[in-house]
C-alpha cells in the first residue's frame, strides 16, 4: 500500500473529530493543520517541526503564499498532475489571501478530508469551487 492510501485510511479515522482551533488530537480536537499534523504522527512518528503559535485569521492577506506554504516545501514533495489519492491539498480561501487550509485528497480524486471550522473534521466533495481555490498539491514523504 502506498503512503497516500496509508494517508487516506488515517485520516478517516479522523472524520467526527470536532473542529478546535491549533488542536491536533484525534476524537479531541482539530484544525486543518492539526489533522495534516496527526495523520503525519500516525505515518512516521515525530512530526517534522513544530508550528508557531497562529490566530484564526492568520495570513489572511499577504504579499507571499504564507507559512503554510513555505512549510509544506520544506517538508513535502510538490505534486503535479491531476492528484492522487493521499495528496495534500494546499487552498487559498478567497482572492488575494495566502493559502491558509489543508485537505487530504481521498477516493478517486472526488473527495478531500478536512478540518472545517463549524463541521470539524469531514470528508467534502472536491467540487468546482473547491478544485478553483487550490494552491499546491504535495506527496508525503517516501516512509
Amino acid at each position: 500500500m502506498t503512503v497516500g492510501l496509508r494517508a487516506v485510511g488515517v485520516a478517516r479515522g479522523w472524520i467526527g473529530t470536532p473542529y478546535v482551533h491549533q488542536g491536533s488530537v484525534k476524537g479531541a480536537g482539530a484544525d486543518c493543520l492539526g489533522l495534516i499534523r496527526g495523520v503525519w504522527r500516525e505515518l512516521y512518528g515525530t512530526e517534522p517541526e513544530a508550528p508557531p503559535p497562529y490566530t484564526a485569521d492568520w495570513g489572511e492577506i499577504g504579499g507571499d503564499q504564507g507559512p503554510l506554504l513555505a512549510a509544506a516545501l520544506r517538508n513535502l514533495a510538490v505534486a503535479g498532475g491531476k492528484g492522487s489519492p493521499g495528496e495534500v491539498l494546499l487552498f487559498r480561501m478567497r482572492d488575494g489571501a495566502v493559502a491558509k487550509h489543508l485537505g487530504i485528497l481521498a477516493g478517486g480524486g472526488d473527495s478531500f478530508i478536512h478540518a472545517y471550522e463549524r463541521h470539524g473534521v469531514v470528508e467534502s466533495p472536491l467540487s468546482a469551487p473547491w478544485r478553483a481555490r487550490i494552491v499546491a498539491r504535495f506527496f508525503w514523504p517516501a516512509s
